[in-house]
């Protein structure tokens, strides 16, 4: 038990806490441009508004629920994002161009009602549910905040890649994902979850990770990167890019050939499918 007799007395706990994280956590996202296992890392710009932010966190957290039931509209909000758990929001530009992708994914299937899992990637749910309040999206998210979304939201770790309902297993034609860590064993986990939500090896997916994760993406899931640079609202400082296992042609600038071709050994090269503009067919390649 520690001797608290000599101890200074605190003043103001609270001031102290958010000064020591205000500390910590600038610190701690400096060392982090330049390893790949951490978090993504901030800019200079976005360093800037560390404090602020915190400020904001210490402050009672809105009920934006409760605003959305008052302004009687079924679009969901989206609640403030926590850089603490590598929270990360989309810029509009980048979650209104993936939202219409996965729209567009979803009107090319067969089945009108195609479900959506989206892992760890609240700001494009919000983005989706904003566009077409009808398509079935299910949101799998680490913070609980996000409860309010009701039945659209699953708690879901990481670190317990299957550790879902028997509900959400194989049950859905688009998955898109977005790790929280730029780490191969985070990415691993993520692949199992991936592996786990997809329909079968024809459901569409889209990962969203940091550049350094490339070979990985398509060694572990068949994926590579579209010309489309995602961007984020806090002017990350890690190079992000977009994964696919199906050839989007026209739409996000297409498949970075070059990027494609540099992983002619991977096993899942059989898994590629090239995915036709609207009226088109779509084949799998052998």
């Amino acid at each position: 038990m520690i001797d608290k007799i000599n101890q200074p007395p605190i003043e103001n706990p609270a001031k102290m806490e958010q000064n020591l994280s205000a500390q910590t956590l600038t610190n701690s996202l400096s060392n982090h441009q330049a390893d790949d296992d951490d978090p993504p890392s901030l800019s200079l710009q976005a360093l800037e508004a560390l404090k602020e932010f915190l400020a904001e966190q210490s402050q009672p957290l809105p009920d934006t629920a409760a605003e959305s039931r008052a302004a009687d509209s079924a679009a969901p909000a989206l609640i403030s994002e926590d850089w603490r758990l590598s929270q990360f929001w989309y810029d509009p530009h980048t979650a209104e161009t993936l939202a219409q992708e996965v729209l567009t994914l979803c009107n090319s299937l067969p089945d009108s009602a195609a479900r959506v899992a989206c892992v760890a990637c609240p700001s494009l749910y919000a983005y989706l549910k904003n566009n077409d309040s009808d398509v079935p999206v299910q949101l799998l998210e680490y913070d609980k905040r996000f409860e309010q979304y009701g039945s659209d939201f699953t708690f879901y770790d990481y670190n317990r890649p299957e550790d879902l309902p028997l509900e959400l297993k194989h049950a859905f034609d688009i998955v898109v994902a977005d790790p929280p860590y730029l780490s191969r064993e985070c990415l691993e986990k993520v692949a199992q979850t991936v592996s786990f939500l997809a329909r079968s090896e024809k459901s569409y997916l889209l990962l969203l990770t940091g550049a350094v994760q490339k070979e990985r993406a398509a060694e572990l899931m068949g994926l590579y990167p579209c010309g489309f640079r995602p961007q984020h609202s806090s002017k990350l400082g890690n190079e992000f890019r977009l994964f696919t296992n199906y050839d989007p042609a026209m739409r996000l600038e297409g498949w970075d050939v070059e990027k494609v071709f540099e992983f002619p050994s991977s096993h899942s090269l059989n898994r590629i499918r090239t995915h036709q503009p609207m009226g088109g067919t779509e084949k799998e390649e052998r």
